[in-house]
């Protein structure tokens, strides 16, 4: 049985390109939904047409820089033009920057946020001025569970995820009297070229399983590394009138690796 409150709407999902987005984007057009699928590289987002055309989805790239106030707004307008009102709006792209603190530029940790945080506020804030109208919609934000405890080397990433994600909670304390829903999605290890691009060698993986001491690390309780549909299935739910009663959530999908109370 699918999801009710999805199946004919339209949607906009960002970095679309690959790993989370791609499969947030397969998630919510085979639940019915006409998505616009956002990200600044055009051949992965080439890829993710493809696979949800595949089985029938429907969906539209839109080669968009989220870093760009106004490109996120014409984003939209061509959006409502060419499909319909935005009623899901899913800020998936980010990027990633790894390493101590005292090796860290001040180009990479204004990267991470302009990427991470600003481009949320931008996506955030052309959905919201448009469903406030309608009295309606939700947006999700896929922050990071490095966002709410402390990781070795993933300061500055983790503060911009931390960032975005009480940005938007915050949100939704403002649309909430507009019938608009903001909640937030925390993924752990997942199976992602990102993820990926950390590891060194063939026995990472298990690595990331079992945790690292050395780094004040805790492993996953589950024992398994998240697919990006795990995560894309929170982002399903959240999106859908099942959930209607909920807003200003995180829900982490991380195996358990934080111990969350």
């Amino acid at each position: 049985m699918g999801l009710e409150g999805i199946d004919g709407t339209v949607a906009v999902v960002t970095g679309a390109g690959g790993g989370i987005g791609r499969a947030v984007v397969a998630a919510l057009a085979a639940e019915g939904a006409r998505v616009a699928a956002v990200d600044r590289d055009p051949h992965g987002l080439a890829g993710t047409v493809e696979q949800t055309r595949a089985f029938g989805g429907d969906v539209a790239p839109h080669t968009v820089d989220v870093r760009d106030e106004a490109a996120v707004e014409d984003l939209f307008d061509a959006v409502e033009t060419d499909l319909g009102p935005v009623a899901h709006a899913v800020n998936v792209a980010g990027i990633l920057r790894t390493g101590p603190v005292t090796d860290l530029s001040g180009a990479d940790w204004a990267d991470l946020f302009a990427v991470n945080t600003t481009g949320v506020f931008h996506v955030c804030r052309a959905a919201a001025r448009r469903m406030i109208a309608r009295a309606a919609g939700s947006i999700i934000t896929v922050a990071s569970n490095a966002a709410g405890i402390p990781r070795a080397d993933m300061a500055a990433y983790g503060a911009s995820k931390a960032a975005a994600a009480l940005f938007t909670k915050s949100l939704g304390l403002e649309l909430g009297p507009h019938g608009i829903r903001c909640n937030v999605v925390s993924p752990g290890s997942t199976d992602t070229p990102m993820q990926r691009g950390m590891w060194q060698g063939p026995h990472d993986a298990e690595k990331v399983i079992a945790g690292d001491p050395a780094k004040f690390r805790a492993g996953i309780p589950l024992g398994r590394i998240a697919h990006p549909a795990d995560v894309a299935a929170a982002v399903r739910f959240l999106s859908s009138a099942q959930a209607r009663q909920i807003t200003m959530h995180d829900l982490y999908v991380d195996g358990g690796a934080t111990q969350r109370a």
